[in-house]
C-alpha cells in the first residue's frame, strides 16, 4: 500500500516522462539526499568518512561511467583504471602548470583528457566485439601504466611517478576536512548521476541500448554504430576520468601510477556486475557492496574464527575477500545477471501489487 500509484494522474507528456513519475520515488530520493547532505556530516566520524563514505561516493561515480559503456552500450571494457589514471594525471597537470587554476575546471579538463583517451582506445570497437574488445581495452591499461612511469613530463619530472596536490579550494572555501571532501564529492556525484539518468533516457541512450541488444538490427533501422559506440566511450571515459581525478585529489592526495592498476579496472567491473548492468542505481549498489564488504569481513571473520577456536590472519581475510567476490560474481551471473538493482526493482513491483498475488 505504501508504493501504490493509485490517484497519481498524469495530465501532461512531461509529467509522464519525468525521471521519477511516482511520487513515492521522489519523496524517498529527496529524503535520501537530505539525509546525505544535512545529517550525515553531523553524525559520521572521521574514520567513517575516510574509510567508507568518500571511497563509496567516488567509486559510485566511476561505476556509473563503466555502466554506461558496459551495461547500456554492451561494450566490454577492462581499461577503466587507465581512464581514471588519465583523468587524474590530466587534472594534475592542468592544476600545477596553470597558475591559480580552480579545482572544478581542472577536474573537468582531466575528464576531457580521459575522453580523448577513451575515444582513441574505443576505435577498435568499430571492428571487434566481446573478448577481443576486452583485450583491446586492456591494452589501454598497460599503455597508461607505461606512459605515466616512463614519460616524466606527465608527473612533473618526478623520478618515481609519485605526485601530490595541496591547498584545494572550491569558490574560496578550502577542501581539507573530511566533511568538506565528502560534501564536494557528493555534490559532483549527484549532478553527474542526474545528468547520466537523463542521458540514458534520451535518444542517445536508446541508441546505446539498441547497439547492445543487436547492433546489426540497430544499423538496419538507421542507427550509426560508429557514432553510438564512440559516444558511449566518450561519455563513459569522461565520467571515469572525473572519478579518477577525485580519487587522486580528494581521497589520496598523493599517488603514483600503481594506484590505477588493472585491479581498479576489475574492481569497477565487479561493481557493475554485482550492482546491476544497465542501471544507474546499480552503480550505487555495487560501489556500496564493494566498499563495505572488505571492512565488514575484517570485523566479522575474526569473530567467527574465534567462536570456533581458530585464528585468522590479515592475509587470510584478504584471501577470503577474493573468494567471496568470485563466488558472488558467479552467483549473480547465474541467478540474477542484472544484479542488485534488478532485485530492488522486483521488490518495488511486489509492493505495487501487495497484498495481491504477483
Amino acid at each position: 500500500m505504501l508504493y501504490r500509484e493509485n490517484g497519481q494522474f498524469k495530465t501532461s507528456y512531461q509529467s509522464d516522462q519525468q525521471i521519477f513519475p511516482i511520487a513515492q520515488d521522489r519523496i524517498v530520493l529527496g529524503a535520501v539526499l537530505l539525509f546525505a547532505f544535512a545529517v550525515v556530516p553531523f553524525i559520521a566520524t572521521d574514520y567513517f568518512f575516510q574509510a567508507i563514505l568518500i571511497p563509496f561516493v567516488i567509486f559510485a561515480l566511476a561505476a556509473i561511467g563503466v555502466n554506461i559503456l558496459v551495461g547500456y552500450c554492451g561494450q566490454i571494457s577492462l581499461g577503466s583504471g587507465a581512464f581514471m589514471a588519465v583523468g587524474a594525471y590530466g587534472a594534475y597537470n592542468f592544476f600545477v602548470r596553470i597558475p591559480d587554476m580552480p579545482l572544478i575546471p581542472a577536474l573537468i579538463l582531466g575528464g576531457l583528457c580521459a575522453t580523448v583517451f577513451g575515444i582513441l582506445f574505443g576505435l577498435p570497437s568499430l571492428r571487434v566485439k566481446g573478448l577481443y574488445l576486452a583485450v583491446a581495452t586492456l591494452a589501454a591499461q598497460f599503455f597508461s601504466d607505461w606512459m605515466f612511469l616512463r614519460i616524466k613530463w606527465f608527473t612533473n619530472d618526478s623520478p618515481s611517478g609519485s605526485v601530490s596536490v595541496s591547498n584545494l579550494q572550491v569558490f574560496g572555501m578550502p577542501i581539507e576536512s573530511s566533511i568538506s571532501k565528502y560534501l564536494f564529492c557528493l555534490a559532483v556525484l549527484t549532478i553527474v548521476a542526474l545528468l547520466a539518468k537523463n542521458l540514458v533516457r534520451g535518444a542517445i541512450g536508446r541508441e546505446w541500448m539498441a547497439i547492445r541488444d543487436m547492433d546489426v538490427a540497430a544499423a538496419v533501422i538507421g542507427i550509426q554504430p560508429m557514432y553510438a559506440k564512440l559516444t558511449a566511450f566518450a561519455v563513459s571515459s569522461f565520467i571515469i576520468g572525473m572519478a579518477g581525478a577525485l580519487f587522486a585529489f580528494i581521497y589520496l592526495g598523493a599517488w603514483e601510477p600503481a594506484a590505477f592498476s588493472v585491479d581498479q579496472s576489475f574492481r569497477l567491473l565487479f561493481m557493475v556486475i554485482i550492482g546491476g548492468m544497465g542501471s544507474i542505481l546499480g552503480g550505487f549498489l555495487g560501489a556500496a557492496f564493494i566498499v563495505i564488504l572488505p571492512i565488514a569481513l575484517s570485523q566479522i571473520l575474526p569473530l567467527v574464527a574465534g567462536l570456533v577456536g581458530l585464528e585468522i590472519s590479515t592475509v587470510g581475510i584478504s584471501h577470503a575477500e577474493l573468494m567471496i567476490f568470485g563466488g558472488l560474481i558467479v552467483w549473480f551471473l547465474i541467478v540474477e545477471p542484472h544484479g542488485l538493482a534488478k532485485l530492488w526493482s522486483i521488490g518495488k513491483q511486489k509492493l505495487r501489487v501487495w497484498p495481491f498475488p504477483y
